[in-house]
């Protein structure tokens, strides 16, 4: 399970980080909010743990980012903050729970147990909707614009575009794309990965030769980067 750790405090990130990998989590942090909006969005997270009072960007604003992105990721958030206002203003802007500073690890541990155990299983990784660049994509409807126009993908390349952003930020071996994507028993060959990876480009990439978000990872394969 991966974690995203949004906090400035140094002592409490290593605090957390050594509890966390302990734990068995795998832990990833960032020591201000415009670090941990960008860290949020490129990659999918099981749990986001947001401080409150945090530089460049409070907690608040980067939540609120994350859910108007359609991240519905899990938020933890942290504060030295008590009053109710607070509370309640983090759990309108999408917050799932919230913890006051300071807190017993063991408590937290249970906080973050129990929003895993019921957070839908895609929460991380599924979006009904979510944008890159020019290009906007609905997963429910099955549907892609690029600037405002419709896109017209093939059924395997929208199913290609779907895995690589459920799940950017990972690097995928061609072997792995043709297992997920289309399936043991389809036996394409590696060179199918190429071909579709390259139309994808060519209908939503601004430059298809020097491309920004579906990249080439040389020796390894590809990955997704927003």
């Amino acid at each position: 399970m991966k974690v995203l750790l949004v906090e400035d405090e140094e002592g409490l990130i290593i605090t957390l980080t050594d509890r966390l990998e302990s734990e068995g989590f795998t832990v990833r942090s960032a020591t201000d909010g415009e670090a941990g909006l960008r860290a949020a969005l490129a990659e999918a997270f099981d749990l986001i743990i947001l401080d409150v009072m945090l530089p460049r960007k409070n907690g608040y604003d980067v939540c609120r980012d994350l859910r108007r992105q359609s991240v519905e990721t899990p938020i933890l958030m942290l504060t030295a903050r008590g009053e109710t206002i607070d509370k309640v203003l983090g759990l309108k802007l999408g917050a799932d729970d919230y913890l006051t500073k300071p807190f017993e690890i063991i408590e937290l541990l249970a906080r973050i147990e129990a929003l895993l155990r019921r957070a839908p299983k895609t929460s991380a990784h599924s979006p009904e909707t979510f944008a890159f660049g020019d290009v906007a994509l609905d997963f429910k409807r099955a549907e892609v614009t690029k600037n405002g126009a419709p896109v017209e993908l093939s059924a395997m390349e929208f199913k290609l575009l779907q895995f690589l952003v459920e799940n950017r930020g990972a690097v995928h071996t061609r072997n792995q794309l043709l297992d997920e994507v289309w399936g043991y028993d389809a036996m394409p060959s590696t060179r199918t990965v190429d071909v579709h990876i390259a139309w994808l480009r060519q209908k939503l990439e601004d430059n298809p030769k020097y491309p920004q978000f579906i990249q080439t990872v040389h020796g390894l394969g590809y990955k997704f980067i927003n």
